[in-house]
């Protein structure tokens, strides 16, 4: 991101945006690179006027403009207060706000929900939302949160060893398994029962305990299959929960074949 931006020298290649290179190409982003810097004696709408003011946004429109981006921050009631007085995340919003300055058709968010509480998270989460759905905005975030990457982002792309080592849609890329044993938990008033019938059955190995009681499988079969060999077996069964895939499984895996 900081090479996008031309914060840092890169060491190979071109950086093109929407087809553009160099100013004209920098032009077209808005960004948040970590935690966002203000000077907190002024006021959060005397913060974005400077830098307004920095992007050589036209006089007429400033006040339009610093109004649209607050109100749709949710800072719209407090931007008369000094920064100083903000919490983490409404710092975090004042800066995503700044980002937006002058309708950039790209976002660059760098940790956007780091070092706050899970109100702040769900609040900056439902701003990211908002804004790739109604202000017709694309949105490159980065976070190594990636339960809330799953929540938010349509596409993802794992990075290690400063290479890109997966990338596509959230979803396909969680049912994409380069494994083929999953986890099942399974519930049962007799597990005694149940341990000895799997024993028996192929592909359904002990993995130790999961919530509730459950016993927690390691399977290389489909689910149904292990299902009718239990009910077979005389096993009674009180739940069977299949352990879902998620993207930090996925990235674990994509990063162990990296040999990271």
């Amino acid at each position: 991101m900081r090479c996008i931006l031309d914060l840092i020298r890169r060491d190979a290649g071109e950086i093109e945006i929407f087809g553009l290179r160099g100013r004209d190409a920098r032009a077209q982003v808005g960004a948040m690179i970590e935690a966002p810097a203000f000077h907190g004696h002024l006021s959060g709408t005397a913060n974005l006027k400077l830098a307004a003011d920095y992007l050589a946004l036209p006089p007429p429109s400033i006040e339009a403009e610093l109004e649209r981006v607050l109100t749709t921050v949710g800072l719209r009631e407090r931007a008369a207060d000094r920064v100083s007085a903000y919490s983490q995340g409404m710092r975090q919003r004042l800066g995503i706000a700044r980002a937006m300055l002058g309708r950039p058709p790209l976002l660059l968010l760098d940790e956007p929900t780091n070092g706050l509480d899970p109100q702040g998270m769900r609040e900056v989460r439902d701003l990211v939302r908002q804004l790739a759905l109604q202000e017709d905005v694309t949105i490159v975030l980065s976070s190594h949160l990636l339960a809330e990457i799953q929540a938010v982002c349509n596409r993802v792309g794992i990075l290690s060893l400063g290479r890109l080592r997966a990338e596509g849609d959230v979803q396909e890329l969680i049912e994409r398994s380069t494994e083929a044993v999953r986890t099942l938990e399974i519930g049962t008033i007799d597990a005694e029962a149940l341990l000895a019938a799997a024993e028996s059955i192929e592909g359904l190995d002990a993995d130790g305990k999961g919530p509730a009681g459950r016993l927690r499988f390691a399977i290389a079969r489909p689910v149904p299959e292990v299902i009718d060999a239990l009910v077979k077996a005389g096993v009674p069964l009180t739940a069977v929960v299949p352990q879902e895939r998620d993207l930090e499984q996925v990235f674990l895996e994509v990063t162990k074949e990296a040999g990271a």
